[in-house]
């Protein structure tokens, strides 16, 4: 396949990875209208906002392992026509039922478009420098994805009604429809797991109460079924892992985590996450109810931290250039451990000057790992294992968000109790308390409210600097990526299977 046509294939895989991590984040302020508009309840909005990330961090695994057997690209554009009819549905929804639905199936289609599009790349880019500029770009439009979602929502919520938000996502599927049977190449194999029901119905299951009660941990007063739930999650997780190791042709390889460096890699994706989320969290929060922005405008000063992302993904590649992988990806997370110390003097008149500066460096320093990770772990495999791979890569990437909200958002709750030695149990709580003071007690109830909160931002600064000086350190003593070994047992004879390539 000619140069020209492979970068042209990759703008049309570009948009269906900026669509996908847009819809992530572009709901979180058009939640309160649709809300309004359907009559949401407060339980109705909870799986309004989660179900479509449930299915996409559920299904991921199956879809990788699925493109990989029947057709990338086929997959890919499976995905994309479902997922450009349901954005249609959920945006003329006339209920809240209907939108939670909508969302969910929206996170089935998502599910095939994330792994199908990594994979698509190996195939397109056989040159190893080029291949890592295109996962770069590839990297870059997804975290500017979920860095721009809550800025279009609020430009669109500004002129249009809540559906336009999902609306937006219509003309670049029909783009990928039309050009993408052109440009991009079809990639199938026979070697590729079969798709082992039990399998599939043991990790959409074990991922799915595992999300769930990672989220519900933290907001639930007494987190008995949440607690149930990562429980029996990890439960059936264990028989999955189990099975995989059992099966000759298993849904996902856990063999490739015997290479060192992918495992390393999957590791590191899973703490940055956990630390970007839970920056990400207060910082938001901090702009919002300290500061006393808007959520558009926080929106557009939170914008800084997934641009710094993009900047540093597309920087990566000339590092790699300069230095060894190892070496730029351990540079960059020492650069973003110097971001969260940043956020450890956050205060007082250079308030905001201070936290943009400091989520933007902490975002900078992670375009490495997230660049040239990524290439590493799908660069780790056989052709015909890439889309497996991918999926472990993003399924390691989601759940370190997940855990990252979970976590972080426990410790700063317990900061700020602290804090306020038991008078408030959180600042929003706190808000609307003060309302109903007299003015003066209000003042101060604010007031101490919002230095507790502060002291919350010091805190997730301070482990944020600690996880990623730590991930450095795993990097660098990681050895030079190379092709695991496969035991026999796992591959099916040359003379016995195939692999197709129709460009």
């Amino acid at each position: 396949m000619r140069v020209n046509r492979a970068w042209l294939g990759l703008l049309v895989l570009v948009l269906p990875t900026l669509l996908v991590a847009m819809d992530m984040t572009a709901l979180l302020l058009a939640l309160p209208q649709l809300s309004a508009g359907l009559g949401a309840t407060n339980v109705q909005q909870l799986w309004i906002s989660d179900s479509y990330g449930f299915m996409v961090a559920g299904l991921v695994i199956t879809m990788g392992t699925l493109g990989d057997r029947i057709g990338r690209r086929r997959l890919l554009m499976i995905g994309g026509a479902a997922f450009a009819v349901l954005s249609v549905v959920a945006a003329f929804s006339v209920s809240p039922l209907m939108l939670i639905v909508a969302r969910a199936l929206l996170g089935v289609a998502g599910a095939t478009l994330m792994p199908s599009t990594l994979a698509l790349i190996t195939n397109m880019f056989q040159d190893p420098r080029q291949r890592g500029q295109a996962i770069a770009i590839w990297a870059t439009c997804q975290f500017a994805g979920g860095a721009l979602g809550p800025v279009l929502a609020g430009f669109l919520l500004q002129h249009f009604w809540w559906g336009s938000v999902f609306l937006v996502a219509v003309p670049a599927m029909a783009l990928l429809l039309l050009a993408g049977p052109v440009l991009l190449p079809e990639f199938r194999t026979d070697r590729a797991g079969r798709l082992d029901l039990a399998s599939v119905g043991l990790s959409l299951v074990a991922v799915l109460l595992m999300v769930y009660g990672i989220k519900q941990v933290p907001v639930e007063s007494v987190p008995v079924v949440p607690a149930v739930a990562l429980v029996v999650g990890a439960a059936i997780g264990a028989l999955f892992v189990r099975r995989q190791l059992r099966l000759e042709t298993p849904l996902l390889d856990l063999r490739l985590l015997r290479n060192r460096p992918f495992t390393a890699v999957l590791i590191a994706l899973v703490f940055a996450g956990i630390a970007m989320a839970g920056t990400g969290l207060l910082v938001t929060q901090y702009l919002q109810s300290v500061l006393g922005f808007s959520p558009v405008a926080s929106a557009l000063l939170f914008a800084p931290m997934g641009l710094g992302t993009a900047v540093g993904t597309m920087a990566a590649p000339a590092l790699a250039r300069r230095m060894k992988q190892p070496t730029a990806i351990a540079g960059g997370l020492a650069v973003s451990a110097l971001g969260g110390l940043l956020l450890v003097g956050v205060g007082g008149a250079s308030a905001l000057p201070l936290v943009m500066i400091g989520i933007t460096v902490l975002a900078l320093g992670t375009g490495p790992l997230f660049a040239l990770g990524t290439g590493l772990v799908v660069g780790a495999v056989p052709p015909e294992r890439a889309g497996s791979a991918a999926s472990m890569s993003e399924t390691s990437n989601y759940f370190g968000g997940s855990l990252g909200f979970a976590l972080l958002g426990v410790v700063a709750a317990v900061v700020y109790r602290s804090r306020m030695d038991g008078t408030s149990d959180s600042l929003a709580g706190a808000v609307a308390t003060s309302r109903h003071l007299p003015a003066g007690q209000g003042a101060e109830l604010l007031h101490a409210a919002r230095e507790a909160f502060t002291a919350c931002v010091h805190v997730t600064g301070v482990i944020a600097a600690v996880i990623f000086a730590g991930l450095a350190v795993l990097i660098l003593t990681m050895r030079p990526a190379t092709r695991p070994h496969f035991p026999a047992t796992s591959r099916l004879a040359a003379s016995g299977s195939s692999s197709h390539e129709v460009c």
